[in-house]
C-alpha cells in the first residue's frame, strides 16, 4: 500500500485558530444529506464561487486546532466531493483528527504552514522527506509524522478497510501456523 499523492493548490487558507468546520457549510446546512446540495453550499459565506473554483487534488490550509467544535462530517464530506484531497494545518482538534483519519482522509500537521501559504499556491507533501513544499516559494516545512496505525489507516483508505486487511492477515497467519 502507498500513501495518497498530495499535490495541489491551496483552495483556501483559513486564517482563524480554533476553526469550527461546521462553518464550511454553515450551521443551518449540516443536516443536508444530499451530497450535491451540500457541496453547492460549501464555503458560500466566504467565496460564492468556491465550489466552481476547486480542482480535484486541491488542499486546504488551516491554523491551530483546526476542526475545533463538534466533529460533524458534512463539511469534509462536501470538500471530498468537490475534490479536496487533504488538509494541512498548524494542528488539529483531536476528535476531528481521529474522525477524518478513520475516514481515510489525510490530515497533515505542519507548523508554520499558514504563514507560508497564500491561496492558490501549489503545495506538495513529500512523504519520503517528511516535508511540505510550497512550489511558488520553494519553501519546505517539516510535518509531524503519523503513528504507524494512522499511516496504515490512510494507506488502506480508512479504518474499516484497515481492520478488514489486518484481520485477513491474522487469519492467514493463523492458518499457515496451523498447517
Amino acid at each position: 500500500m502507498t500513501l495518497p499523492t498530495l499535490h495541489g493548490r491551496a483552495a483556501w487558507v483559513f486564517t482563524e485558530d480554533d476553526y469550527d468546520i461546521d462553518l464550511i457549510v454553515g450551521i443551518k446546512n449540516i443536516k443536508i444529506t444530499d451530497i450535491n446540495e451540500l457541496a453547492a453550499v460549501t464555503m458560500t459565506s466566504y467565496d460564492p464561487d468556491f465550489a466552481q473554483s476547486v480542482n480535484k487534488g486541491d488542499l486546504l490550509v488551516g491554523g491551530q486546532n483546526f476542526g475545533y467544535g463538534h466533529p460533524h462530517y458534512p463539511a469534509m464530506r462536501a470538500m471530498r466531493h468537490l475534490g479536496v484531497a487533504g488538509v494541512i494545518a498548524e494542528s488539529f482538534s483531536p476528535g476531528f483528527f481521529r474522525g477524518e483519519i478513520s475516514m481515510g482522509f489525510p490530515l497533515i500537521t505542519c507548523p508554520g504552514i499558514r504563514a507560508a501559504t497564500q491561496r492558490w499556491d501549489t503545495l506538495q507533501v513529500d512523504w519520503e522527506r517528511g516535508v511540505v513544499v510550497n512550489q511558488r516559494t520553494g519553501q519546505t516545512l517539516p510535518f509531524e509524522p503519523w503513528s504507524s496505525t494512522e499511516r496504515a489507516t490512510i494507506e488502506a483508505g480508512g479504518f474499516t478497510p484497515y481492520l478488514k486487511a489486518r484481520l485477513a492477515r491474522e487469519r492467514a497467519a493463523a492458518a499457515a501456523a496451523a498447517a
